[in-house]
């Protein structure tokens, strides 16, 4: 056997290189955020792996060679890594079933398209504090549940359940079936303060540079927003998703 398939290679608790440890990673079963593989690279155990992340519905990128051996630290990736999630995911089922465990009209929020982990954790640590049953996020363009979101969320992440989609319209669709009212927070809505946010709610957060976007606000009940004084005409994704969140949770009271 040669040496590169005896090593197994775990850079840290969210990142793991080789083929043989990618493989065995999918095998275990554990919620992987994405795999990287290097351009070019495609025959042999490759092959496979790119067979099962198919299967099992996993994000494959491909990547440049240097990023691979950026984040590698030296080790041998063999032009494969992997990023595992720092949490399990759970389903829209489960965030449903939460709220009606505690008598409670649904509250969620969703995230369109969040790219910063520190924004994502930020939110979910909001989250918790103000009730939100779950928080939905899609599969692709978004920042998943790396450790960089559980580190910023301080611990909230334990208590918050997070389900990720392939599709956030169809998610929509979904929730209005269940009587819940979908709001996105975004520029030219009804002032946030004089929304009635009772009833069942969703929030729809967009992304820190295009907002929400357009197919997934048409498919929204109604658009909500925040004033703004200043020269910046937007805030912060996370700061923004607090003000909201504080509101609906203050008329839930």
């Amino acid at each position: 056997m040669r040496s590169e398939d005896k090593k197994d290679f775990r850079i840290n608790d969210s990142l793991v290189v080789g083929r043989n440890a990618v493989l065995e990673l999918i095998k275990s079963g554990r919620e992987i955020e994405n795999i990287l593989v290097a351009k070019g690279e495609r025959e042999g155990s490759v092959s496979k792996i790119l067979s099962m992340a198919r299967d099992r519905g996993i994000v494959v990128k491909t990547v440049d060679r240097k990023k691979l051996d950026f984040i590698s630290a030296g080790a041998n990736h063999q032009g494969v890594a992997a990023n595992v999630s720092a949490h399990e995911y759970c389903s829209v089922e489960d965030i449903l079933e939460l709220a009606k465990s505690k008598g409670e009209a649904p509250f969620i929020v969703i995230c369109d398209e969040i790219e910063d982990s520190h924004n994502l954790g930020a939110i979910i640590r909001t989250a918790e504090a103000c009730g939100v049953h779950g928080i939905i996020i899609p599969k692709r363009r978004n920042v998943g549940l790396n450790f960089i979101v559980a580190k910023t969320s301080c611990g909230a992440l334990e208590y918050v359940h997070v389900a990720r989609v392939s599709n956030i319209n169809s998610t929509i669709d979904k929730l209005k079936k269940e009587n819940i009212w979908v709001y996105a927070a975004d520029m030219g809505g009804a002032p946030w303060c004089e929304t009635d946010f009772s009833g069942g709610v969703a929030l729809v957060i967009g992304s820190e540079g295009k907002g929400v976007g357009e197919h997934i606000k048409a498919n929204c009940d109604a658009v909500v927003s925040l004033p703004m004084k200043g020269r910046v005409n937007s805030l912060n994704a996370s700061v923004a998703a607090g003000v909201i969140m504080y509101e609906i949770a203050r008329q839930r009271l």
